[in-house]
């Protein structure tokens, strides 16, 4: 059985507290912690910077999972890098040139995510595969909040892990909303490896972290 890992989205967790927040999700089993950094142009949303992310790189030894969707992306790196990034994440709508990006992030020794939208095909990364570390697939529209979960993005996620298998690549394949103790199964089963998930982490029973984080890892 593959072992499932869970990044908990800070956009759920209480901004007054969360330093704090991130402790305690590295007590309850996290893997790594998931930064949504939107730009209010490329998403219609305005979230984290740099200074906050490299005020918060002291309160855990978790990943930071940072995903831009921010554009041009190629300027920001550098500062998401120093700011204490492990994991940069960005869309290939947002740069020029793919390949130039990926070696942009590698230069700065980080791992390398590319991100899918919901109406955003296969074909847009798949020359990139075995030069990534993680697809992060979209199962909403980033930017707009209360959006249920897209099933038809099921059906990229199967395509990924079947290119996977075939050419023997590693990547990891990430989701991102919509995700709940329901969806999860669907897509862990469909291949998915990583899950993103803030409400159901912070909010179900009653704020359990551990329970939330232990629940979302079953099959």
């Amino acid at each position: 059985m593959k072992k499932i890992q869970v990044s908990p989205s800070i956009l759920s967790a209480d901004f007054s507290k969360l330093g704090e927040d991130i402790k305690r999700l590295e007590q309850s089993g996290a893997d790594m912690i998931h930064v949504d950094v939107m730009d209010g142009h490329f998403v219609p949303n305005l979230t984290i910077g740099p200074p906050v992310i490299k005020s918060l790189r002291g309160h855990t030894k978790l990943p930071f999972d940072v995903h831009l969707m921010i554009d041009p992306v190629n300027k920001y790196i550098k500062d998401y890098s120093d700011a204490g990034a492990d994991i940069i994440t960005f869309h290939p709508e947002a740069t020029e040139d793919t390949s130039n990006t990926i070696k942009l992030i590698r230069s700065f020794n980080k791992k390398v995510g590319i991100s899918l939208n919901p109406n955003t095909e296969v074909a847009l990364a798949e020359e990139h595969l075995d030069k990534v570390d993680l697809i992060l697939i979209m199962s909403v529209y980033p930017g707009f909040g209360g959006q249920k979960f897209i099933d038809e993005v099921i059906s990229k996620i199967k395509k990924l892990d079947q290119i996977r298998k075939e050419k023997k690549l590693t990547f990891k394949i990430e989701i991102d909303g919509g995700i709940n103790f329901e969806t999860s199964k669907i897509a862990i089963n469909a291949g998915v490896d990583i899950l993103v998930s803030g409400t159901t982490v912070f909010k179900e029973n009653n704020g359990d972290l551990k329970k939330n984080i232990e629940t979302l890892k079953q099959m």
